[in-house]
């Protein structure tokens, strides 16, 4: 098996039965905030996309880049389909011409016909509303000699079906870096917003850490990020000052090499620096790396790299920016008619959100008024909502324009706006703005809806806990952490008080618990 890097999440996978082309992504993403990092747009991507076939893990769109799939990708690639609740990847490809489609089942191993003979693969969905827009997934291929588990950025909440069906695993190929904007955007004191970017930071590297035990690869890839901040307005974002490897470091967005030592320092020296253009050999539990230039010249002088690329992209940037949309005319009446047929399909997240939001859109403010399933104008003397946000109206006026889904997906990853909240992350707010469509706010109010089984427990640190997570369902007894009377799972980073069982992290949420 051949693995080439063709940068962040995307890969190259060559075997005798077939190629696929994974995740590929070269345009900026999110508003041009994220660019890809180290860049990749000087790779031959005509001959990347000659392939059998094409796996995008989701719709995030630093993983479904439509302008390159429309341009690049062969259209007779047989399309590797997750199995997702609603179909909008599959409606998305079919409007950029991709025809055949291979629909899988969730975690079962399939096996695929290429031009060389076979091959079986498996895509492990996840379908929580939390999960991407409506999904996320991870790509296990198998040529009979080596097993490669594409991770991406999923987050599984089980292993075993992978060592079940598939055994021991060659190359894990896997997210460890930011893919967020908290708590960057959040209008908190600088002290306060630094010590919560160090515990994001290490969260997300003990999470990855979590995964690599659990699949126990014999060679680890770190991928799927971080991205590079290109406009002057976002440099700040970027990872390469010179304490890239302190434990005071309160950026969200380290690097491989950054995280390569933190594997290093736990024991694990297998893990592999890959960048675009880099390419495995890969025989089972050999392997054997080329890098198209010396690493050296990126991560050596990180700074310097950014301020070259920044320039080399300025008119890129000036390019997307001048497709924004542009007006005066106010934005509450176009916001009162998205929003609010979501707001009555929605009672469960209506009723979890639970307070008036307000958004301040420049010299406008307009109020989702979730209690109420209304959207108005603020009623004077309410005060500050206890959820908000200050976005630019140009970035508003956008998605409309583009009558766009789901803004986490557009807006607030680009992390062009500022946010407040009192008291803990509300989950149901976020997942509102990502399912911005009849299907999809119809499957997530449903989700919630449904009653889940947790009566099975788990023993950890001298207490006894419902084994699955109350936030997505993770395993406690594999990414639960307790720290005193704290439980962590690692997963998601969210937090209970064992005593008590209240989340920390946000309304709702309790967990089963007590002292053994």
């Amino acid at each position: 098996m051949q693995i080439t890097s063709v940068g962040h999440a995307g890969f190259h996978i060559r075997t005798a039965a077939g190629s696929i082309l994974c995740d590929p992504w070269v345009n900026p993403a999110y508003f041009a905030s994220w660019f890809p990092f180290p860049d990749n747009s000087g790779l031959d991507w005509a001959e990347l996309g000659d392939v059998d076939f094409l796996y995008v893990s989701h719709l995030h769109r630093d993983h479904f880049d439509a302008a390159l799939l429309a341009e690049h990708v062969n259209k007779d690639a047989t399309v590797l389909l997750p199995d997702y609740p609603v179909p909008d990847l599959q409606r998305e490809l079919e409007k950029l011409g991709f025809q055949k489609f291979f629909e899988t089942s969730d975690s079962v191993r399939h096996t695929v016909s290429g031009p060389g003979g076979d091959l079986d693969v498996m895509i492990i969905a996840l379908r929580a509303p939390a999960d991407g827009p409506i999904g996320d997934s991870g790509l296990v291929v198998s040529d009979g000699e080596t097993v490669c588990f594409n991770m991406n950025d999923a987050r599984p909440v089980d292993m075993d079906v992978l060592h079940d069906q598939f055994g021991h695993v060659d190359v894990h190929l896997l997210q460890y870096s930011g893919a967020i904007w908290y708590p960057m955007v959040y209008d908190i004191p600088a002290r306060t917003k630094a010590n919560f970017g160090k515990q994001k930071r290490q969260r997300g590297m003990d999470r990855a850490r979590s995964y690599v035990e659990q699949v126990g690869a014999t060679w680890v890839v770190p991928s799927a990020g971080p991205p590079v901040f290109l406009d002057p307005e976002l440099r700040y974002l970027n990872d390469d000052g010179p304490d890239r490897s302190s434990t005071e470091n309160g950026n969200i967005f380290p690097d491989q090499v950054t995280f390569l030592e933190q594997l290093r320092l736990h024991g694990n020296d297998h893990g592999v620096l890959m960048i675009p253009g880099s390419v495995a050999e890969v025989r089972g539990a050999e392997l054997s790396v080329a890098h198209p230039v010396d690493p050296e010249q990126i991560y050596g002088d990180k700074a310097g790299y950014i301020e070259r690329l920044a320039q080399e992209k300025a008119p890129i940037l000036a390019a997307e920016k001048a497709n924004w949309a542009i007006g005066d005319e106010p934005l509450l009446p176009q916001l009162k008619a998205l929003f609010e047929p979501i707001m009555a399909a929605s009672p469960q997240i209506s009723d979890g959100i639970g307070y008036p939001v307000g958004l301040v859109l420049g010299h406008e403010t307009v109020v989702l008024d979730f209690p109420e399933r209304i959207v108005r104008a603020p009623i004077e003397g309410e005060g500050k909502y206890r959820y908000g946000f200050r976005i630019d109206p140009q970035l508003v006026r956008t998605v409309l324009r583009d009558d766009e889904p789901d803004w986490v997906n557009t807006i607030f990853l680009s992390t062009r706006f500022q946010a407040w909240r009192i008291g803990g992350y509300n989950e149901y707010l976020y997942t509102f703005f990502k399912c911005l469509s009849d299907e999809r706010i119809a499957y997530a109010d449903g989700w919630f809806a449904e009653s889940h089984d947790d009566s099975a427990s788990c023993e950890l640190a001298g207490w006894e806990v419902q084994r699955r997570c109350p936030h997505l369902k993770a395993d406690l007894s594999k990414f639960g952490v307790v720290e005193g009377t704290t439980l962590t799972c690692n997963l998601h980073g969210w937090q209970w008080d064992l005593e008590s069982g209240r989340c920390k992290t946000s309304k709702g949420h309790e967990l089963r618990s007590r002292k053994l």
